[in-house]
C-alpha cells in the first residue's frame, strides 16, 4: 500500500514524498488520517533547521524518519479512523502522535480513541493540551492563587483555560498581540500587555518562548512564586537578570517538558493515560477557535512555511489545520 508523507528536505522548504507501507504485523493498525494539527513553535524550529545537535535524540517524534536537520518527516498530531485492527478499534477514531501522512501504521497501544464530543479539527489539539497537562502537574497550581500565563499561543491559552477553572485562581494571559484578548476572554482569563501585566503573581507560566517574556516573569513575580518554564528556544540562548530579585525573593524557576510525566504524577498515570485525559478535556467547543485555517494535505509542502512563518503584519496562526481527502 502506498502512502504520502510530508518531508522537510532543506531550511523553508517542504516536499510530499510517497512510501510502502510494509504488511500489517499483529499488534499493529492501519490508520487512514482524517486530520492533523501543525504544532507551530516545534515545527518551526524543525523546518528551518534549528534543533540543536545536543536535542536531536530528545526531540525525536515518533514514528520520524530521517534525521535532523535535513531530510525529516517531523509532526506529532494526527487524527485518523481505523482501517484494519483489533475489533475494539475497528471504525473507531484516534489519536496517533505520528507525522503528516495519509495512512500509516501504529501501534494498537499508541492509538488512542477520540471521544464522541470531540470532532476531528478540535482532536488534533490533544499533543498541545497533553502538554498543558503535564505544565499544570509540575506547576502544582493552587486554589486562590494569583496566575500570570504570558505567551497566547496554543499552550498557553489551553493552561490559562485549565487554571481558570480552578476555585478562586485569578488568570492573566499576557501577550503582545492585542488580537489575542477576545479569545483569552472567552476562555475564563483576563488579557494584559506586556506593560500592563499585574505584578505580584503567586505562579507564572511562562509560554512565550522568547527570553525577553522570562524575564519580564522575574520581574512580576511574589515573594517565593514560581515560573513554570514551558518555552524551547532551540540554538538560542536566554540571559536572565538572576544578579537582582531573584535571591531576594527566592523565586524558582521550574522546567517542563512533555517527554516525561511530571514528578506529582509519574507512577500513577502513564502516558496513554495523560493522553486520554487531555482528549477528554478537549470536549469544549471553546477550543474550535485555536485550530485553523485549514490546507489540504496535496497543498501542504507549498503552504507549511507560510504557516510557520507568516508575513508580517498577517495575524499569525495558532494550530493550522491540516485536511485528508
Amino acid at each position: 500500500m502506498m502512502a504520502r508523507a510530508l518531508w522537510t528536505v532543506a531550511a523553508g522548504h517542504c516536499e510530499i514524498r510517497t512510501e510502502n507501507l510494509p504488511q500489517r504485523a499483529p499488534g499493529q493498525a492501519l490508520v487512514r488520517a482524517l486530520a492533523s494539527g501543525v504544532s507551530r513553535g516545534t515545527e518551526r524550529l524543525v523546518l528551518m533547521g534549528r534543533v540543536p545537535d545536543s536535542q536531536r535524540d530528545a526531540m525525536r517524534c515518533p514514528f520520524q524518519a530521517g534525521d535532523f536537520p535535513f531530510p525529516v518527516k517531523y509532526g506529532y498530531s494526527a487524527v485518523g479512523v481505523v482501517e484494519e485492527g483489533p475489533d475494539a478499534l475497528l471504525g473507531r477514531r484516534v489519536f496517533v502522535l505520528h507525522p503528516h501522512q495519509d495512512i500509516f501504521l501504529a501501534p494498537v497501544g499508541m492509538c488512542i480513541p477520540v471521544p464522541d464530543a470531540v470532532p476531528d479539527a478540535r482532536a488534533v489539539l490533544a499533543a498541545n493540551m497533553e502538554t498543558a497537562v503535564n505544565i499544570l502537574w509540575d506547576a502544582r497550581p493552587l486554589a486562590g492563587e494569583r496566575a500570570l500565563v504570558i505567551g497566547a499561543g496554543v499552550v498557553g491559552l489551553l493552561v490559562a483555560a485549565l487554571l481558570a477553572r480552578m476555585p478562586g485562581m485569578e488568570v492573566v494571559v499576557c501577550d503582545l498581540d492585542p488580537r489575542r484578548r477576545p479569545m483569552v476572554e472567552a476562555l475564563g482569563a483576563r488579557f494584559a500587555a506586556p506593560e500592563d501585566a499585574p505584578a505580584d503573581r503567586d505562579l507564572v507560566i511562562h509560554a512565550s518562548a522568547d527570553p525577553a517574556g522570562l524575564r519580564r516573569a522575574l520581574e512580576l513575580c511574589a515573594f517565593e512564586a514560581r515560573i513554570v518554564e514551558a518555552s524551547w528556544y532551540g540554538t538560542r540562548e536566554a540571559t536572565l537578570p538572576l544578579g537582582e530579585a531573584f535571591h531576594a525573593r527566592r523565586l524558582q524557576i521550574i522546567s517542563t517538558q512533555v517527554g516525561a510525566v511530571a514528578p506529582a504524577m509519574r507512577g500513577r498515570r502513564t502516558h496513554g493515560e495523560r493522553m486520554a485525559l487531555a482528549l477528554s478535556l478537549l470536549a469544549d467547543a471553546r477550543f474550535d477557535s485555536l485550530v485553523g485555517p485549514a490546507t489540504p494535505f496535496a497543498d501542504l509542502a507549498g503552504a507549511m512555511p507560510r504557516l510557520l512563518n507568516p508575513p508580517p503584519g498577517d495575524a499569525p496562526p495558532l494550530c493550522p489545520l491540516v485536511t485528508y481527502g
